[in-house]
């Protein structure tokens, strides 16, 4: 008699390749339903079950938001690295690997058209460039709307999506923060209403900033907004945070924001807002610039 016998396992068939394409579905992280992208797209990003808000590009914000065609406006800015700043790689690396995967010279989107009627001028952050950080370029694009839209007597939105001031540009980002808000100052002198969008992450720099100053501050359920990250917080002060610290929905109950409003129902309420503080629909003039058309 054999002093041990070896079980033979059954030979596991060949998995079979998958019928359906890969990236058609994502998983909602809310509530880990399986979403049919173009389902996803149509629903602007939020997931029909849980109503999750995915995040959203500088672009699909802007197609979001306008009526239909738009005008870009500066392009073609780009940093130049002033510091020549090297981390575990040069800066001049990330910027081109950055511009690479967006197909965008820097972290906003600024452009001119029509919300519901009513002429506007938005600047879109990318949170994909760089964590959406504000460099030289973010803060001279945005300074840049602001001085159109008074010289067109137009109102101002900004859409935030950020981790902050960009580490890489030193102290030349964090001047970024007064220069914006000298020109959101001068917005305000004109009597010209700005809309502060708040959406997951705003942080740092730009909440220390333009992002916290809107006539209107409208934030997106569960969006992080906050300075410091949390973690941070609780190292300093040594007590735990309470639940859903720096989340929209805790900062409306404290008084920091003044509305959370659902993305499906964002370009209604910003319109509604902007009419109320003054904002009048403008007659459509002939020969409409064609979407992207930059000036």
């Amino acid at each position: 008699m054999a002093w041990f016998t070896k079980t033979r396992k059954p030979m596991a068939p060949p998995e079979k390749a998958s019928r359906v394409p890969e990236g058609l579905y994502v998983k909602c992280p809310g509530c880990t339903q399986l979403i049919y992208n173009k389902d996803l797209a149509a629903n602007l990003g939020v997931c029909p079950r849980c109503a999750h808000h995915f995040r959203m590009t500088a672009t699909e914000r802007l197609a979001m938001l306008f009526d239909g065609e738009y005008e870009v406006h500066d392009p073609g800015l780009v940093s130049t690295d002033p510091l020549e700043f090297r981390d575990t790689k040069p800066y001049k690396r990330r910027l081109e690997a950055s511009i690479a995967a967006t197909g965008m010279n820097d972290a906003v989107v600024t452009a001119t058209g029509r919300l519901e009627g009513i002429e506007t001028v938005i600047a879109s952050m990318e949170y994909n460039f760089i964590g959406g950080s504000m460099g030289v370029v973010v803060g001279e694009k945005i300074t840049r709307a602001i001085e159109r839209a008074i010289a067109r007597r137009a109102p101002v939105i900004i859409v935030s999506c950020s981790g902050g001031a960009r580490m890489m540009e030193g102290a030349l980002s964090l001047m970024q923060m007064a220069k914006t808000s000298a020109a959101l100052a001068r917005l305000d002198r004109a009597g010209l209403p700005f809309i502060s969008v708040l959406t997951d992450p705003t942080t740092g720099g730009v909440t220390a900033s333009f992002a916290m100053l809107g006539d209107l501050n409208i934030a997106e359920p569960k969006a992080l907004i906050g300075f410091a990250g949390p973690r941070v917080i609780e190292q300093t002060i040594r007590q735990k945070l309470p639940e859903g610290f720096q989340r929209s929905e805790f900062l409306l109950e404290h008084g920091m924001i003044d509305m959370v409003v659902d993305r499906r129902e964002l370009k209604a309420t910003i319109a509604r807002s902007l009419a109320f503080m003054g904002a009048r629909a403008a007659a459509v003039a002939e020969g409409p610039s064609a979407r992207g058309e930059t000036a």
